[in-house]
């Protein structure tokens, strides 16, 4: 399983704002801290707002700051809110399926399966355990 940049972002963004408690950061600190595009950092942040992980604030001395305690905010949560798509193989997405081998390969079955077992690793993980 590989994650998008847009998780390992979030991810990132997340962290970095939860040791940073009580006080409001900028997209371009955590760019520069990290060495990533603050383009798609702020995308990332836009997103993570939305879903009501981060609260931000807009102006000159405006930035970020965890909307949640960390403790509170699972890890599997946030891969799922970032991760667009989880189709491994083709037989995942039925409209696009043209495996000769569906409907008699258990494949598509056993990753079903292992997938879930990450995300349900996952959801048992906290920000908090990150920090």
């Amino acid at each position: 399983m590989r994650l998008t940049g847009h998780t390992d972002y979030a991810l990132r963004l997340l962290m970095y704002l939860g040791r940073q408690q009580g006080r409001l950061v900028t997209v371009q600190e955590i760019a520069k801290a990290h060495g990533i595009s603050e383009h798609h950092l702020r995308k990332v942040a836009h997103r993570l707002g939305q879903a009501g992980l981060v609260a931000t604030w807009r102006g000159r001395a405006g930035g970020l700051r965890l909307a949640q305690p960390p403790a509170s905010i699972s890890v599997g949560a946030v891969v799922r809110l970032a991760e667009s798509d989880f189709t491994i193989v083709e037989c995942f997405n039925a409209t696009r399926n043209t495996c000769q081998l569906a409907g008699a390969c258990r494949l598509q079955e056993g990753l079903h399966r292992a997938t879930e077992a990450y995300l349900s690793h996952l959801d048992r993980q906290t920000l908090a355990d990150l920090i």
